[in-house]
């Protein structure tokens, strides 16, 4: 279990995100057209940046932030990944111009943050997800991980972006 907190109260997940080196767990995930997504249907490098709710100031940043920084990012994906409705998602892209990121939901299984340990099991945010990041190379194998500690904070863009561009 990962020890996080919020506006500095302790708060648990079920346990530790992927290491690097290991392989990541594939998933199933809805997107905004309300089709099915896996992780098998994306090639090339894969940023996951992971998020409890776009209603939040921290979470909706981090989707722009990305956005950003995706344009630059040669044969890579970001995933934006919450338990946010697919209609919201689609209606914050929509909103805020947001095109270079891909905004996935978790509402049909509910399986993705268990396979990737961060479920949030208590405090007012148990049973969303950590704010976290997770990039993956081509093999789908982790090759960096950032559980953010203070879940208002926002993840080390820089450092996902160097991951990346140092494979």
């Amino acid at each position: 279990m990962a020890e996080i907190t919020l506006k500095g109260n302790k708060i648990n997940t079920i346990g530790d995100l992927p290491k690097v080196g290991d392989k990541a767990p594939e998933f199933t995930l809805v997107g905004t057209d309300l089709a099915e997504k896996s992780l098998s249907d994306y090639k090339g490098k894969i940023v996951l940046n992971i998020f409890p709710s776009l209603d939040t100031p921290t979470c909706a940043t981090s989707v722009r932030k990305f956005n950003e920084k995706a344009a630059s990012l040669d044969n890579t994906t970001v995933l934006c990944i919450s338990h946010d409705l697919p209609f919201a998602h689609g209606r914050f892209c929509t909103t805020e111009g947001i095109e270079k990121v891909v905004n996935l939901s978790d509402f049909r299984t509910c399986e993705f943050g268990k396979n990737y340990n961060l479920e949030i099991i208590d405090g007012p945010l148990a049973g969303l997800h950590s704010r976290a990041v997770i990039v993956l190379d081509e093999n789908k194998k982790v090759v960096y991980t950032e559980q953010v500690s203070e879940i208002v904070d926002e993840p080390n863009y820089d450092a996902a972006v160097k991951a990346v561009e140092s494979m």
